[in-house]
């Protein structure tokens, strides 16, 4: 953990009609002094839309080795490598050779857009990679969730997602812009 983070404690069921999994996580994410309350729910949602019992949260920001999440088999090699934002093509090569699974999950509207514009070519050679944008609307409102300890209902039918605590709702579509044939986000 970073010094000087902020801490945020997250009580998050997972319902996913999609996937046929069902789990309650207790996550505690450390929020980067450099990270804005968008990517650290981003990495809340992308963890909801990739929950399993063995996904964690990386050092992210504070470790350049390590993606925003990842997923280890009980061997400890790494199944699932998910970075957020716009990452380079060469780290995303190089995660590419250090798990069998790659996400990318944008969340910044207009700049994922452009991203993926400029290195839709390249990426799509990657057999292992998928790509994901969170709408930006979405996003931005569900740092309305935002709370120093939370407890969250994330549920996934038909390709969306529904964010919900006590009082508030928020319900977002991932656009897929890539993934491998055999393979449901």
């Amino acid at each position: 953990m970073a010094p000087n983070a902020t801490v945020y404690k997250a009580e998050l069921q997972v319902t996913d009609l999609d996937r046929h999994y069902y789990a309650s996580h207790d996550l505690i994410l450390a929020q980067h002094p450099s990270e804005t309350a968008e990517r650290l729910m981003a990495r809340l949602l992308a963890f909801a839309l990739h929950a399993d019992e063995r996904l964690a949260f990386g050092r992210g920001l504070s470790d350049e080795d390590e993606p925003a999440l990842w997923q280890r088999d009980y061997t400890g090699e790494i199944e699932r490598w998910i970075e957020l934002g716009q990452p380079d093509e060469s780290r995303l090569r190089k995660a590419a050779g250090r798990a069998r699974q790659v996400v990318v999950v944008g969340y910044s509207g207009n700049a994922a857009e452009v991203w993926w514009k400029k290195n839709e070519a390249l990426l799509s050679r990657m057999r292992t990679l998928t790509v994901i944008d969170l709408p930006a609307e979405g996003v931005e409102a569900a740092t309305g969730l935002l709370a120093r300890s939370m407890r969250l209902t994330a549920m996934i039918q038909d390709g969306e997602l529904q964010l919900m605590d006590a009082e508030r709702s928020i319900a977002l579509r991932p656009l897929v812009r890539i993934a491998p044939a055999a393979q449901a986000v």
